[in-house]
C-alpha cells in the first residue's frame, strides 16, 4: 500500500499537505464529509507507511483525486466474480438481449462525454466514471450471446478502452494503458473492422516509445498501418502516418519523419471537420497536423518547427487542456533549439500551469527534462 499511494503522489510532484489539500477540495466540490486536516496528516502518513487501512470512503477520494485504480494505490484488486449461479448468468444474458443500436450509440455518447470532461478537467477528474463506463461495456460484452449484438458493444468497447489507456498513460500508469490497449486490441477483433484494431495499435505504439522502446513503437504503428489496408477512412490514414513521423523523430530517423508527414499531408481530407463519422476516437485536421508537424520537427532540431507550432497554437481549441500543455512544450523544446531562452521558459511555465490544471504526470516529466535543459 504504502509505495503505491507514495509514488503516485511523488509522481505529481506533490507534498503530503498537497494531497491533504486535494482531498479536502474534491471532498468539499462533492459534499463529503471527511476528517479535520490535523487527522489526514496522521491519515496520510499512516497510509504511507502501511500503519492504517484506507477506508472505501478515502478509497474513492484517492482514485479521484491521483487518478490510479485500486491495484496501482494499494497493491489489492477488488475485482470478483459476479457470475455465480445459473440463476444470476440467464439474468445477465437477458440483460445483454436488450441492448440495440440506440443502447450502443448512447454507450459511444458517453464514452464522447468522458472524453470532453477528460480534456478540459484531466484524466484524475473522471477516474471512476471511466472506470465505471469501462465495467458496463465488458460486462455487457461478456454476456452478449449472438454477433452482431456482439460487433456493437465491442465496437463501443474499443473506442472506451483507448481512452482509459491514453489517460492511464498521461497519469504514468503505464501497465494499465497497456492493459487497456490489449482490451481494445481484443473488442476490435470483435467488431470485424480493421479501423479499430488500426488505431489501438496506433496509439499503444506510444507505450513502447514512453518506455525507450523506439524502434519497437515505429515497427507496430506501421504494422499498424498494413492491418488498416486502404478500404478505411482517409483521416485514420493521416492520422497513422503522423504518429509514425512523432514516432521516427523520437527514435532519430529525419528522412523517414519527414517523409511520413507528407504522406499525411497528402492523406488528409479537405477542411476544418476534425472528426470522422467512422472513428470518433480520431481528432485530425490542418491544425491538429501542424501541431504534429511542429512537434516531430521540433524533436529532429528543425528550426522550421516554430512556425508550425505557432501557427497551430492560433487553431487550437481552448477545451483541449492537455494538448495545450503539450503544444506549450514543444514550443519551448523549439526555443531551446534556438539559444532563445526567455521564450523557452514563458512557454515552460505556460506548459506547467495547463499540466498542473489537467494533472499530466506525462507532461510533468517532459516539462522537467526541458527546464534542466535550460
Amino acid at each position: 500500500m504504502a509505495d503505491g499511494l507514495r509514488r503516485a503522489r511523488s509522481a505529481r510532484g506533490w507534498s503530503q499537505a498537497r494531497l491533504i489539500l486535494a482531498i479536502e477540495t474534491y471532498a468539499r466540490e462533492h459534499l463529503i464529509d471527511i476528517a479535520s486536516s490535523p487527522s489526514l496528516k496522521v491519515y496520510v502518513s499512516e497510509w504511507e507507511n502501511g500503519r492504517r487501512p484506507v477506508s472505501r470512503e478515502y478509497a474513492a477520494i484517492l482514485r479521484a483525486v491521483l487518478g490510479m485504480d485500486d491495484a496501482e494505490l494499494f497493491g489489492s484488486d477488488q475485482d470478483q466474480d459476479a457470475t455465480d449461479g445459473y440463476g444470476e448468468l440467464v439474468s445477465r444474458i437477458e440483460a445483454s438481449r436488450l441492448v440495440d443500436r440506440n443502447m450502443v450509440a448512447t454507450l459511444m455518447q458517453q464514452t464522447d462525454l468522458l472524453r470532453a470532461m477528460d480534456r478540459q478537467l484531466g484524466a484524475a477528474n473522471v477516474f471512476d466514471q471511466m472506470q465505471a463506463h469501462l465495467t458496463t461495456l465488458q460486462e455487457t460484452l461478456r454476456f452478449a450471446v449472438l454477433p452482431n449484438a456482439r460487433r456493437g458493444v465491442a465496437r463501443a468497447l474499443a473506442g472506451a478502452a483507448t481512452l482509459a489507456a491514453w489517460q492511464a498513460l498521461d497519469a504514468g500508469a503505464a501497465e494499465r494503458a497497456w492493459r487497456h490497449y490489449e482490451l481494445a486490441r481484443s473488442a476490435a477483433y470483435e467488431t470485424g473492422q480493421t479501423i479499430y484494431l488500426a488505431h489501438a495499435m496506433g496509439e499503444q505504439a506510444y507505450v513502447l516509445s514512453d518506455a525507450g522502446q523506439n524502434d519497437l513503437a515505429v515497427e507496430l504503428v506501421r504494422e499498424a498501418q498494413n492491418v488498416a489496408g486502404t478500404q478505411v477512412p482517409a483521416r485514420l490514414v493521416a492520422w497513422l502516418r503522423s504518429a509514425e513521423a512523432e514516432l521516427c523523430a523520437i527514435a532519430g530517423n529525419d528522412i523517414a519523419c519527414r517523409r511520413a508527414l507528407d504522406a499525411a499531408a497528402a492523406a488528409l481530407p479537405d477542411g476544418v471537420e476534425a472528426r470522422d463519422p467512422e472513428i470518433p476516437s480520431v481528432f485530425l485536421n490542418e491544425g491538429h497536423l501542424a501541431r504534429w508537424r511542429g512537434n516531430a520537427l521540433a524533436k529532429l532540431g528543425d528550426a522550421e518547427a516554430v512556425g508550425d507550432l505557432y501557427s497551430a497554437l492560433t487553431t487550437m481549441d481552448p477545451t483541449f487542456m492537455r494538448a495545450q500543455a503539450g503544444l506549450h512544450c514543444d514550443l519551448a523544446q523549439a526555443h531551446l533549439m534556438r539559444g532563445e531562452q526567455s521564450e523557452a521558459l514563458d512557454h515552460l511555465r505556460k506548459a506547467r500551469l495547463f499540466a498542473n490544471r489537467t494533472g499530466s504526470v506525462r507532461h510533468r516529466k517532459r516539462i522537467e527534462r526541458l527546464t534542466q535543459a535550460i
